[in-house]
């Protein structure tokens, strides 16, 4: 452009005519030069695209791109990475210098807010030598898909707060056993090796010979995930829906439940009863959770939960616990479906999972300055003391509850969870 400007003003100047015809021999020059050294040669810069094999829906996932420049000389690289659609980032571009024979490696985040496949297209590298009159483009990592799967990085962080000695850190409870970690089995005679402590003496007593309890070991309890996958759970919160919330809580649970040694399942329902996984205790179990968690889809329909009902009084026989996550407004939204509850809650121990609508909080912390501000902060004031009073409905049923915000979902229930357990009351 400038020497075409040059030829404009030599028109009038022609004095300039002759050094600017000078300065587009060296242009050519330059570019054949540089055309010579990108091209000619079989060196290059190499990239790769370095990721895990599954994307973990909800959390910043780490994605690098490790370069190898093979040139003898300095390189300007422009990487532009064709990332999924569903991120909606179409301005992808980083600018790097390498430095001759070097190798470098550049890191970007990806947080996934759904579960399914994620198609990642070329890596592009556009080269340039220190000259930059022309660049060469290299391409590498074509049509790379990756599954997004519930969050599994929450397992790993719970698992690691399992070693932890301080997990009120983390949110957890330290939870004291009420009683024995064994069950009663029989009274029998002492004899010498056997605790002291477990004399009985009542038995003692009416034997005229020292009795002691025996207990045996506390047999695993069946825990359930049922996840509503109606459309009172496709409310959003920071990008997930609270679908999504519910299945990373159950993927971590159910972890943490057969780290207890007790038998993890889960159910998903809407119209029909789906995804379900009996509960087992077999190593291939949080596998099998994960796959079927990732293949949860819905149309949020309204959910059914008599056909719930139904189901688990068809297939689930011995007494369980059952953490049902699902979401409820209004009492008469409670109402509706509360006799289906009280069903499940005669025979199985029921937890129901639902969620506080943090946004009216925030409504109703925010100062009122006209009358329609005051009259939106009685409403949603309402809204919430409703919330409570469904936790009390429950409650008078004999129904426990969790009412939690959704980034603490999984925190509450497994303390939920460790409470139970605790307390023994399965």
């Amino acid at each position: 452009m400038g020497i075409i400007l040059l030829f404009v003003v030599a028109y009038f100047y022609p004095v300039l005519y002759n050094g600017v015809w000078y300065l587009l021999y060296l242009l050519i020059l330059f570019t054949a030069i540089d055309i010579l050294l990108l091209f000619v040669s079989d060196k290059k810069v190499i990239g790769i695209r370095n990721m895990s094999e599954k994307l973990s829906n909800g959390d910043e996932n780490e994605i690098s791109i490790a370069l190898n420049n093979q040139f003898t000389f300095a390189v300007s690289v422009k990487i532009i990475d064709e990332i999924p659609f569903q991120f909606q980032q179409r301005n992808f571009e980083v600018k790097r210098k390498i430095k001759p024979k070097a190798k470098d490696d550049y890191r970007y985040f990806l947080r996934p807010t759904e579960r399914g496949e994620y198609l990642f297209g070329n890596l592009n590298l556009y080269v340039a030598s220190p000259l930059r009159f022309i660049s060469r483009r290299f391409t590498y990592d074509n049509n790379q898909m990756v599954p997004t799967y519930p969050s599994y990085m929450q397992l790993r962080k719970y698992d690691l707060m399992a070693f932890s000695n301080n997990l009120s850190q983390y949110g957890l409870k330290k939870i004291r056993r009420i009683g024995h970690t064994m069950e009663f089995e029989q009274i029998k005679e002492y004899v010498q090796g056997d605790d002291l402590r477990t004399i009985n003496w009542k038995a003692t007593a009416k034997k005229n010979q020292l009795m002691v309890n025996q207990f045996q070991d506390e047999k695993s309890q069946n825990v359930y995930m049922v996840i509503d996958k109606g459309r009172v759970m496709k409310m959003p919160f920071n990008g997930l829906s609270l679908l999504d919330y519910a299945i990373n809580a159950t993927l971590v649970l159910s972890n943490v439940i057969l780290k207890k040694q007790d038998k993890a399942g889960i159910l998903a329902f809407s119209k029909k009863v789906e995804n379900r996984v009996v509960a087992e205790k077999r190593q291939s179990q949080m596998q099998l959770i994960m796959e079927n968690l990732y293949n949860v889809k819905t149309d949020f329909f309204e959910s059914d939960f008599s056909r719930l009902y139904v189901d688990i009084k068809k297939n689930i026989n011995q007494r369980s616990l059952i953490m049902l996550y699902t979401n409820f407004e209004t009492l008469d939204g409670l109402h509706r479906q509360l006799p289906y509850l009280k069903g499940i809650a005669k025979n199985h121990l029921l937890v129901v999972v639902f969620f506080n609508n943090t946004e009216l909080n925030e409504l109703i912390q925010k100062k009122a300055g006209t009358v329609q501000e005051i009259y939106d902060k009685v409403i949603a004031e309402k809204f919430v003391f409703e919330k409570r009073l469904i936790v009390n409905e429950l409650r008078k049923y004999g129904i426990y509850s969790v009412l939690t915000e959704p980034d603490k979902l999984t925190l509450d229930t497994i303390n939920k969870y460790l409470e139970i357990k605790a307390r023994g009351i399965l």
